[in-house]
């Protein structure tokens, strides 16, 4: 069973590596993944909370940052040392086969931090604002959707790692923002 969702998993990281290559997403992908390119929207982000919600803003900035830290200290510092699955771009099977699009890194593959990290902000950010804001849920999950999707892309992650990710992330961001919305009633 294990065998065969493996088999499985790699065999569509090889589809969405190779298959879906074009020079379009070869210069769109690395930059996704990379945390400079979202700076604008991080800074929009923090002054938005701040001008729109004074005081509580400072609260706001604060939920989001645990939310990451709970996010990437379960996913990097808890879950791949123990499971310590190689990334895709270090497999030894796959070396004459996978596209690198990014240098590879050495930690572990599974799960993606990357995922976990932005799902968990994007449900955050959700569970906070889909009262007053119901656009926020397509645009943040298309977001966090985007970063996992080019995680796979470039060779880095293998598609369950990214979906487990997401799965962990959204968990994290749902339950951070359900505390945060007890303890800030107003929203």
């Amino acid at each position: 069973m294990i065998e065969a969702l493996q088999q499985f998993d790699a065999e569509l990281f090889l589809k969405i590596n190779k298959g879906f290559g074009n020079d379009f997403f070869d210069f769109i992908m690395p930059l996704f993944r990379n945390r400079f390119f979202w700076s604008p929207l991080y800074i929009f982000i923090i002054v938005f909370c701040i001008k729109q919600y004074k005081k509580q803003g400072y609260y706001l900035i604060l939920g989001i940052l645990v939310t990451f830290t709970i996010g990437d200290l379960i996913a990097s510092r808890l879950i791949k040392p123990s499971v310590q699955r190689i990334r895709p771009c270090n497999e030894i099977a796959l070396a004459n086969t996978i596209i690198k699009r990014v240098a590879c890194g050495t930690g572990y593959s599974f799960p993606s931090a990357h995922a976990t990290n932005h799902f968990a902000i994007a449900l955050f950010l959700i569970g906070i604002f889909y009262r007053k804001w119901k656009p926020i849920l397509p645009l943040a999950l298309t977001w966090a959707a985007l970063i996992a999707f080019a995680q796979i892309y470039v060779g880095v992650h293998y598609p369950i790692d990214t979906l487990v990710g997401a799965i962990l992330g959204t968990c994290i961001g749902l339950i951070i923002s359900t505390i945060y919305k007890k303890l800030q009633p107003e929203f």
